[in-house]
C-alpha cells in the first residue's frame, strides 16, 4: 500500500474498530467488582487510549480528519458474582478476532513508521488477550501480586462519580 489515501483510510478504520473495542472494555469494567482485576482492566483501558493517540497523530500527519467514535454498543452480564468472567473470555475472543483479521493488512502497509506502529498496536493487544484470559479464569494477579498486608477488601463501584 503506497497511497496516502489507500493508508488514511486504513487507518481510520484500524482506528474506528480500535476504538469501538476500547468503548467495550470500558463498559466490562464497570461490571467487574474485584479490585485486582478491575485494576487489570484499567491498564489496559489507559494502553488502549494511548493506542489511538497514536493513530490520531498519524491522520494528523497524513492531513486526514479524525473521525468520531463509533456508536457505542450495549455490554449486559447475567446475573452472578461471576458474571463478568464472560465478559473477559469475549474480551479475549474479540482481541484475538481483531488481530487476525489487522494482522494481513497491516503487512501490506509499506510506510514503515505506520506499519511499525500499527504491528505494536496489535503486540499489545495480544498481550491484552492475554490478562483477558487470565481474568476469565479467576486469576487476580494480573498485573501483580499483593503482599498479605495489602488486601484488597470490598467492591470498586461501578460508576467513577457519585454525586
Amino acid at each position: 500500500m503506497s497511497t496516502t489515501t489507500a493508508l488514511s483510510d486504513l487507518i481510520t478504520e484500524f482506528l474506528r474498530e480500535r476504538t469501538a473495542l476500547l468503548m467495550r472494555h470500558e463498559d466490562v469494567a464497570t461490571f467487574v467488582t474485584g479490585y485486582d482485576i478491575n485494576n487489570a482492566y484499567q491498564y489496559i483501558i489507559a494502553r488502549e487510549q494511548t493506542h489511538l493517540s497514536w493513530l490520531q497523530h498519524a491522520l494528523l500527519d497524513l492531513g486526514t480528519p479524525i473521525p468520531g467514535d463509533p456508536p457505542r454498543d450495549t455490554v449486559s452480564a447475567t446475573k452472578g458474582a461471576d458474571a463478568w468472567k464472560a465478559l473477559a473470555a469475549d474480551d479475549a475472543r474479540l482481541n484475538a478476532q481483531f488481530v487476525d483479521t489487522w494482522r494481513p493488512r497491516v503487512e501490506t502497509v509499506s510506510h514503515a513508521r505506520h506499519r511499525g506502529m500499527l504491528n505494536v498496536i496489535l503486540g499489545e493487544m495480544l498481550e491484552h488477550k492475554r490478562l483477558f484470559d487470565q481474568a476469565a479464569a479467576g486469576n487476580t494477579g494480573l498485573i501483580g501480586t499483593s503482599l498479605s498486608y495489602n488486601d484488597h477488601p470490598g467492591a470498586v463501584m461501578g460508576a467513577r462519580w457519585v454525586e
